[in-house]
């Protein structure tokens, strides 16, 4: 499956748009192109039976966050701090940056 090209980044603030923690705001902590999903701190957290191990001799019941989809989440802009939709730019130098569409000001330095 070809990779999605994704408008949120690892260390990216987010806004989540729908599904049970609408309204949460997190930081992306890992995005995954190839399925076109994102990991966010504190969004979407299951719950997992752990066996006891060496490493964990406790076990137990362990929480962590599931990846939703790169669709449900918006872009806050580090400048306005407003939730926005992003423009990709190419710069004089041929590198590329993504910017906020309310404020023009550019995400990536």
């Amino acid at each position: 499956m070809p990779a999605v090209k994704m408008h949120v980044r690892k260390g990216d603030r987010v806004l989540v748009l729908s599904g049970k923690d609408r309204g949460k705001k997190g930081k992306v902590i890992s995005a995954i192109p190839r399925t076109g999903k994102v990991t966010v701190e504190g969004v979407n957290i299951i719950k997992r039976h752990a066996r006891p191990t060496q490493k964990v001799p406790q076990g137990g019941i362990r929480e962590m966050e599931a990846p939703i989809h790169a669709s449900k989440v918006i872009v806050i802009c580090p400048s306005c701090h407003q939730p926005t939709r992003i423009f990709r730019r190419v710069l004089t130098d041929g590198s590329r940056a993504r910017g906020c569409k309310k404020c023009s000001e550019y995400i990536d330095k």
